[in-house]
């Protein structure tokens, strides 16, 4: 059952990681998972953090907190004197966070606890932490096992590796601000057909996101702004929409941005157009494209790993132009 305990950690840390594992005629191949850790990650800005590069650091050390008391389960280190109780407390901690998602977005979506590998509700993983506290509890009472010896330098030993590991398999992005730009875009072209923007985006500061349904990236992007719109509703952010309008539902349901203001834009040239005014010199821009616009003209770009609330809310309030304080 403590050994059990310990691997239900060990792999909830793994779903987290952004790596996969897959064996293979007896070899094993590690493949990139980094959309299970930014979607981690990034969950952190829901509960009022607004540093990109501090909810990094958090995500990695809960990780490593993670595999840490996994791997002591699994070896019976400090298990009656520590590990027993810090386990009931980081449970009770996902309980916390789990009720808070609930409160703030209902019983919705995959709450990200075995990453993209099981999908489970807020409620439904609250249910599971729930029973893990119970087996918890009951190993206190029933296998309180006593340290043994050299349990010391163990416990150093796991503790490096598992603080170490979500550092190495995941670089800390520490670039968090956007890319001078200074370049000039024309958006009348989004004004001359039946559907046009809602609001004037030719004038005044805005973020405008230039996306496409079918790309991955868009949908991480569009994910990523959707959380820090719904922390700072003041932020102009929008989305400029091309690709299948069948894949409409999809994006939104994928991305959770049902509610973010958007324009579906059907020219394909024009919206090329529009992406390659900030494209460096001699080049084409691909998507997402994230142009930070001042009255016409792009002032910053950025990709999704740029995209910090407290930089975005800077450059708002900014007053000379091209500033981001």
């Amino acid at each position: 059952m403590c050994i059990a305990l310990g691997l239900v950690f060990i792999y909830s840390a793994y779903t987290k990681s952004g790596i996969l594992i897959y064996f293979h005629n007896f070899s094993v191949k590690l493949y990139d998972n980094g959309t299970a850790f930014d979607n981690f990650q990034w969950a952190f800005l829901n509960i009022g953090f607004d540093s990109i590069f501090l909810t990094g650091v958090i995500a990695r050390l809960m990780i490593g907190l993670e595999l840490l008391l996994g791997l002591f389960l699994v070896f019976h280190i400090f298990l009656k004197s520590f590990t027993y109780r810090a386990v009931t407390a980081m449970l009770l901690f996902f309980i916390f966070y789990l009720l808070m998602a609930i409160v703030k977005q209902g019983n919705n979506g995959n709450c990200g606890c075995f990453g993209d590998e099981i999908s489970m509700t807020p409620l439904a993983a609250i249910i599971k932490n729930l029973v893990l506290i119970a087996v918890t509890v009951l190993l206190m009472f029933i296998y309180p096992i006593k340290p043994y010896k050299y349990q010391e330098f163990v416990c150093l030993f796991i503790g490096l590796v598992a603080f170490s590991l979500p550092f190495v398999v995941n670089n800390m992005y520490t670039e968090t601000g956007p890319k001078i730009c200074k370049a000039r875009i024309n958006m009348d072209a989004l004004y001359h057909y039946d559907s046009i923007p809602k609001v004037e985006l030719r004038q005044g500061k805005h973020i405008v996101a230039f996306m496409s349904l079918s790309c991955p990236h868009c949908r991480k992007a569009a994910h990523l702004l959707t959380i820090i719109k719904n922390q700072h509703p003041d932020l102009p952010v929008y989305f400029i929409l091309i690709g299948p309008k069948q894949m409409l539902d999809g994006f939104f349901k994928e991305t959770g941005a049902l509610g973010m203001p958007y324009l579906f834009f059907d020219s394909l040239t024009d919206f090329s157009e529009m992406i390659d005014a900030g494209a460096d010199p001699g080049s084409r821009s691909g998507v997402p494209a994230i142009y930070w616009i001042n009255n016409n003209i792009i002032e910053f770009k950025s990709t999704y790993y740029q995209l910090d609330p407290n930089v975005m809310e800077n450059w708002l309030h900014a007053t000379k132009p091209g500033s981001l304080k």
